[in-house]
């Protein structure tokens, strides 16, 4: 009987090593995030998906925290298995924050008075 306890608590301590598989969020369709990702389902996994469509690839793992849904713990929980490396789209391509848009228009208008 004993036995068996050990070896259920050895499967149950290995459980959150074999909870997360690398993913790149920068390539990778919502399926795939919320298959590979502990803690994100379809409506988080497509929240990414959105989010980078809107804003471009992601620079890092914390810049996921920006996406609605997704918090610090989150992110920490999968940030073994998160890649951001060879994203979709280019710096070139991406497009930039509303804030960076925001400044440049401010730039523009000061450089036509």
């Amino acid at each position: 009987m004993n036995y068996r306890l050990f070896a259920l608590a050895g499967l149950l301590a290995c459980l959150p090593a074999f909870a997360s598989t690398p993913v790149n969020v920068n390539t990778a369709d919502a399926s795939t995030l919320a298959q590979s990702l502990d803690g994100v389902g379809l409506a988080k996994a497509q929240a990414i998906v959105a989010w980078r469509e809107a804003n471009g690839s992601f620079e890092s793992a914390d810049q996921l925290v920006e996406v609605k849904g997704i918090g610090q713990s989150l992110v920490e929980r999968n940030r073994d298995a998160i890649q951001v490396d060879g994203g979709a789209k280019t710096a070139k391509s991406a497009k930039p924050p509303r804030a960076a848009k925001a400044k440049a228009r401010a730039k523009a208008a000061d450089a036509d008075e």
